[in-house]
């Protein structure tokens, strides 16, 4: 017995000696594991290739744009103005949605290539039911290939405590259930092309850095249009966000924002503006101006040039970031911490005189 353990022990020593080795059980050679720097070349290239596929995917176009019909909602002036001409200057046929009449001559007068406009109050059912009924004669049985929902506000801003509940319904009737029931009028012309649906958020639909309706109602869009998405891949709808930046809009007008907080700061109780103290005021209304002459960018064709890449592409993206402060502040910041961003905020806004902290 004692010498039989003894051979077991001498036949199973090389067959050990051969895995401590690399080598199988079989007697073929193994390759070592792969440790994390051997492993970062063959990361790299990876990354490289897809970063190159993307690059290449994203560039590819669709093969013609002639005779696809375009809905625009908030072409009086801004990204829909621009949008409508640049589209029309293409070859889509722009059918674009003003709120005034004022805004829709002032469009339709030396606009090269075919566009119509119409008139369109997206807080109004009826109006949406008209402007629907105005778009399906227009396109026919073809359908409507893009729809891109632009129209927006923004005022009232400011302290949470200032504002009042109709103060938000202004704006998400506008922004959201305005934008809403203008996709949903229009869905079935878009089934029916198998189109696209451009919704115009904000880089503050990711981070919320007022108060007021404005961010709620970004916030809305983005959910509506993720929500959207993933519906219509079904039916071979596609659907994008874009996001701009600060841009020099009527949305981010200097005048219209100082007045809008000028109305807030009046109708306030006694009692609340005591809290704040009479320095707040013009403090908050100095952080706002420095924020906007900063930030502001005034080449809106930036934000055009994605919506038209949503439009036009094979492949449209799920999001585009438009503006430097947008792909440097905004999106990096709301990827943070929410008590890194709560911090920076403070530090930036003026603090109330009977502020507790």
């Amino acid at each position: 017995m004692e010498g039989g353990g003894t051979a077991l022990g001498a036949c199973a020593r090389p067959r050990g000696a051969a895995i401590e080795l690399g080598w199988g059980w079989g007697g073929s050679p193994q390759a070592p594991p792969l440790s994390l720097p051997t492993m970062w070349p063959f990361l790299l290239l990876a990354a490289l290739a897809w970063a190159l596929g993307w690059l290449l995917r994203d560039r590819r176009r669709l093969p013609s744009v002639q005779d696809k019909h375009v809905f625009i909602t908030g072409c009086d002036s801004g990204f829909g103005n621009l949008l409508a001409r640049r589209l029309a200057r293409r070859g889509y046929r722009v059918l674009a949605a003003c709120l005034t009449p004022k805004g829709a001559e002032g469009l339709q007068r030396g606009c090269a290539g075919h566009l119509r406009t119409t008139l369109l109050d997206v807080t109004r059912s009826d109006s949406i039911q008209r402007a629907a009924e105005w778009v399906r004669e227009e396109v026919g049985e073809k359908g409507l290939f893009g729809l891109v929902n632009n129209a927006g506000v923004a005022n009232p801003i400011g302290p949470t405590e200032w504002m009042r509940i109709e103060d938000y319904r202004r704006v998400l009737d506008v922004n959201t259930f305005g934008a809403i029931e203008v996709t949903l009028a229009l869905l079935p012309l878009l089934k029916r092309a198998r189109g696209r649906v451009v919704n115009t958020s904000s880089v503050l639909g990711r981070l919320s850095a007022n108060g007021g309706g404005y961010c709620l109602s970004k916030y809305c869009i983005e959910a509506f249009s993720d929500s959207l998405r993933r519906d219509m891949r079904h039916f071979g709808v596609k659907v994008s966000i874009v996001e701009p930046g600060f841009f020099r809009t009527a949305v981010t007008d200097l005048g219209g924002i100082e007045a809008a907080l000028r109305g807030l700061w009046e109708r306030l109780a006694p009692e609340t503006r005591l809290s704040y103290g009479e320095d707040f005021f013009p403090k908050y209304l100095k952080v706002q101006r420095l924020i906007m002459n900063f930030i502001c960018d005034g080449d809106l064709g930036k934000v055009t040039a994605c919506m038209e890449h949503a439009l036009g592409a094979r492949h449209p993206r799920t999001r585009y970031s438009a503006g430097w402060d947008a792909k440097l502040l905004w999106l990096p910041a709301s990827y943070l911490p929410a008590c890194i961003v709560d911090l920076a905020l403070a530090l930036i806004l003026p603090k109330p005189a009977h502020s507790q902290r």
